[in-house]
């Protein structure tokens, strides 16, 4: 029993929650076997209340800052529910899932000697949820989200950044939270890259030791658009690696229902129409489609229609995607996209006979 009890203060000592209950349930069931039933059940009974340190924001007041700066390296969130839905191509969401799952079961893990570091990696291009996975992690463990500033992380003052990356870490490693490095290849780029002066692999040796450190009991998640960048030390850091890809056009469609679900649209339940505006929008981020949607809600507003329409979505993704702003390639445009041609009309204020006109010829 040992083993169990050095292992218990162990986990009180590193804030380390699920190591503390898994060791004292082993510890029990040894009790039990030696004939000390009663002192088996007092542990059982602090257990059944899983009583748990509460996490106060008063706890994060004092953030690490930059001495040169003065700025704040850090941001704290502590969210109950994610802000947006996380929508993603079927593979990747299965892979968060797992993951998410991994942490909740952490416990168990221990209790059969699996104690290993639960560090993820997300990369992929830029807006396509990196840091809003982050966010729903945070939320479904219930732990704090730190994310580390870069912009006041990187120093002018030869030596600071590194500094800077150690107090971070240091920060992150006294109380229960989630530490995310966003932008990460801004600190973790490749040794072997010629153009780099000698401070920058200080700073990625330094990364790597602080990582090795703090994996052993905490969460560390890392995001960057620019994986060719990393140092390939790096990966080897993280047992978790999650590529996030731009969605599909079935993402799309997803992500058109969660953007214009509290406005009246004529075509989000039309399958042809849907399908073709998802196939325009194909390529594009999902912040990209948030912005996009947004911007077409302002423009109904504003025109003081109650209800989007097809021909005013298709008009809004031919000036989203900055075609040429001639007549004639927008009313073509808009044709092709299946817009009638009286549609057309009250769509771009001009006359049926023009709109006519530019598709036929000279005889209309």
């Amino acid at each position: 029993m040992r083993t169990e009890l050095l292992k218990i203060i162990e986990g009180g000592l590193e804030k380390n929650r699920e190591k503390v209950q898994s060791y004292a349930q082993l510890l029990t069931e040894k009790l039990r076997e030696e004939g000390e039933g009663k002192f088996a059940d007092r542990i059982k009974d602090l257990l059944d209340k899983k009583t748990v340190h509460p996490v106060y924001l008063d706890e994060f007041m004092s953030k690490p800052v930059d001495q040169d700066s003065r700025l704040d390296m850090v941001d704290i969130s502590i969210t109950s529910a994610p802000k947006d839905e996380i929508i993603l191509p079927g593979l990747t969401k299965e892979k968060v899932e797992t993951y998410v799952s991994s942490l909740k079961h952490r416990g168990e893990f221990i209790k059969l000697g699996i104690d290993l570091p639960e560090s993820l990696l997300l990369y992929g291009p830029p807006g396509c949820g990196k840091t809003s996975i982050a966010h729903y992690i945070s939320q479904q463990t219930g732990l704090p989200l730190i994310t580390a500033k870069l912009d006041a992380i990187v120093s002018s003052l030869l030596g600071n950044t590194a500094k800077n990356i150690r107090r971070i870490f240091e920060y992150a490693q006294e109380r229960p939270c989630i530490l995310f490095l966003d932008e990460f290849d801004a600190i973790a780029k490749s040794r072997d890259d010629g153009n780099e002066v000698g401070e920058l692999k200080r700073i990625v040796n330094s990364l790597l030791q602080n990582i090795d450190s703090f994996n052993q009991n905490n969460i560390l998640i890392a995001a960057t658009n620019h994986e060719k960048l990393l140092d390939p030390a790096v990966w080897r850091r993280f047992s978790t690696v999650i590529e996030i890809p731009r969605p599909t056009e079935t993402e799309i469609q997803s992500l058109l229902k969660l953007f214009l679900k509290n406005f009246e649209c004529d075509f989000i339940n039309d399958i042809k129409k849907i399908s073709k505006v998802s196939s325009l929008l194909h390529g594009l981020s999902p912040s990209d489609i948030k912005i996009f949607c947004y911007n077409t809600l302002k423009a109904a507003v504003i025109a003081q229609e109650r209800i989007i329409t097809y021909p005013l979505f298709i008009y809004q993704i031919y000036l989203f995607k900055g075609l040429k702003e001639d007549q004639i390639t927008m009313i073509s445009f808009l044709n092709e996209n299946g817009v009638t041609q009286a549609e057309i009309s009250k769509t771009l204020g001009i006359s049926l006979r023009q709109v006519r006109k530019t598709l036929y010829g000279e005889e209309w």
